[in-house]
């Protein structure tokens, strides 16, 4: 048993939480990450064990076009401030792991530069994808590259040369001596090399032991990446965008196949990383149509099988909506002071840390077997079996309380953890009542008084909770242990008139709306020389081949707009 595989995530955007300035003006270490230093009893209150963290190290903007493995960004400290803050967390039983950005690298790092002043005699001019000097790019270099998504500034790496291997590796033995972290999340790893990610996992096998590898992979069959030769684990999108579209859509149906999807591609025993909300992606307490909804996802998250993780300031119930052009505002800076009473005073955080303290005295939640008891489109029920004793979840998204007769095994009684109910096994079946918009996680007596019979006393109160000043929504629990959804604030209509351009009134321009080209497949040509429309077309044919595609299935796929992920899905396929 590794540490990982009971292990809940807390998931930290430095940058943005210290309010660290956008552009790196690579002056004077500033020491904003001892801020975070009051935020790791947090936490651990919240019941939290480990800390992804990241991006870490020397980089132009947002973290993720590093300039310098080494050294800690200048916005956020020193070397020695992380060596300290990774200290800390050891301390209070916190584990960490550190964002890899291994797939690119930005133009300011140390073998870009060289290529810049030597050109073809740089001894790096192997270091990165299809330098040509006989082409030119968008910063008028001289000569063209490889880039990462479509930006130059990401300049992205050879991963077959094996002096990039060897530096990256190097750069792991680095941060392990240095920091002393338990292990890392691969950023773009649907896109990297699985040779080089062999390499990688060997160093990881050599560094520490129980060294974790886990890789950010958006489609596809987890089972490529993760498995005994490459990644501990990648992240589960699946679930995450089930999980939310599950509830706003009344379909527990939609949740309960991909688990059994999910689960068919890499079995009960590989443990993947599970989430509601990340840097990337919208908030949850803003993706759901029904606030009330944030509680039976997160018992959903934490009862599942994968390793959970929260997203800092989610555990608060704050907002965060994705732009177009920035993802600011889902990477806000938070100010400790302003949330260290939540525990006590905000529902949503009071929810959070009761999960869990669950998780942790629960092995079945980390161990156990997953199966269906009951399935709705309104309610699920299912089980964590682990020796014997099965640990029920029940869900209810409806606007109505529900009773479910469930089949619950060899034990005599059962107790809430939630609530501290306690109902009596009947010929091997329990009969509960699960409130509207709400879930809970029903434990065998003998178990729940063993280990984690502490939880029973956290209080929840039905009065509102502290308004904290990022919440656009308070988030008020009742005794029910069911989160309300207050009615949106009434807005004043503007009228918007149309502008007068040099004193004469526009003219309204016609639209025309022309039906899109259907894109042709050609399967004669290899999936590296084939455009984003033609990948996206390649994925739904052989999507087609295996039955009918959904609407879900065809958002999922015209929303990964990613040439390299879309070019490894397409070869996932059988």
């Amino acid at each position: 048993m590794a540490w990982y595989e009971e292990a809940v995530f807390y998931h930290i955007y430095p940058l943005g939480l210290t309010g660290a300035p956008k552009q790196n003006p690579y002056g004077e270490p500033v020491h904003r990450l001892n801020t975070l230093l009051p935020w790791i009893t947090h936490i651990k209150e919240i019941g939290c064990n480990a800390i992804y963290i990241g991006p870490l190290f020397e980089s132009v903007g947002h973290g993720y076009e590093t300039t310098d493995y080494k050294k800690l960004d200048s916005r956020l400290g020193t070397n020695e401030d992380l060596t300290n803050f990774v200290k800390e967390c050891h301390k209070q039983g916190i584990r960490v792991i550190l964002d890899g950005v291994f797939n690119h690298t930005g133009r300011d790092f140390f073998a870009f530069q060289d290529i810049k002043r030597y050109r073809e005699n740089s001894q790096y001019r192997d270091w990165y994808c299809n330098v040509n000097f006989g082409g030119n790019n968008s910063y008028n270099d001289g000569f063209s590259y490889e880039n990462w998504g479509g930006y130059d500034l990401l300049v992205k790496l050879n991963q077959h040369n094996p002096a990039v291997k060897e530096y990256i590796c190097d750069v792991i033995r680095f941060w392990v001596r240095e920091f002393d972290i338990d292990g890392i999340r691969l950023d773009a790893a649907d896109v990297l090399d699985f040779e080089y990610m062999k390499a990688l996992r060997q160093v990881a096998n050599e560094v520490k032991e129980d060294f974790w590898l886990m890789g950010e992979v958006i489609h596809g069959n987890y089972s490529r990446w993760a498995n005994d030769g490459t990644l501990h684990s990648v992240t589960n999108y699946m679930l995450h965008k089930a999980l939310y579209s599950g509830h706003n859509d009344h379909n527990y149906f939609e949740i309960a196949h991909t688990i059994k999807y999910v689960s068919g591609m890499v079995g009960q025993n590989l443990k993947l990383y599970s989430f509601v909300d990340n840097h990337d992606v919208e908030r949850i307490y803003t993706k759901l149509n029904n606030k009330a909804h944030f509680l039976p996802v997160h018992v959903m998250l934490y009862t599942l099988p994968g390793v959970p993780s929260i997203y800092y300031g989610s555990e608060f119930g704050i907002e965060g909506r994705k732009e177009r052009f920035s993802d600011d505002s889902l990477r806000p800076a938070l100010n400790y002071d302003e949330y260290k009473d939540t525990k006590d005073t905000n529902a949503c955080t009071k929810l959070i840390a009761a999960l869990g303290k669950i998780r942790q005295n629960t092995p079945a939640l980390c161990y156990g077997d997953y199966s269906e008891l009951e399935l709705q489109t309104t309610h699920f029920a299912y089980a964590r079996t682990l020796d014997g004793k099965a640990v029920i979840t029940t869900v209810n998204n409806a606007d109505n309380d529900v009773t479910m007769n469930l089949s619950c095994g060899a034990c005599t009684e059962y107790i809430g953890a939630l609530t501290g109910e306690r109902v009596i096994a009947t010929d091997g079946r329990i009969q509960v009542r699960v409130s509207a918009n709400s879930g809970e996680i029903w434990i065998p007596a003998e178990i729940f008084a063993e280990s984690i019979a502490p939880i029973k006393n956290v209080e929840i109160r039905k009065e509102p909770v502290k308004q904290v000043e990022a919440l656009k929504k308070e988030c008020v629990l009742p005794e029910e242990i069911k989160i309300e959804e207050n009615s949106a604030e009434e807005l004043p209509v503007v009228e918007i008139k149309p502008e007068v351009v040099d004193n004469q009134q526009e003219q309204p321009i016609e639209s025309v709306e022309k039906e899109p080209e259907a894109v042709v497949v050609d399967w004669n040509k290899p999936y590296e020389d084939m455009t984003v429309e033609e990948l996206q077309e390649a994925i739904l044919e052989k999507m087609r081949r295996n039955g009918p595609v959904t609407e879900y299935m065809l958002g999922t796929v015209k929303d990964n707009t990613h040439h390299g992920s879309l070019v490894n899905w397409v070869k996932s396929f059988q």
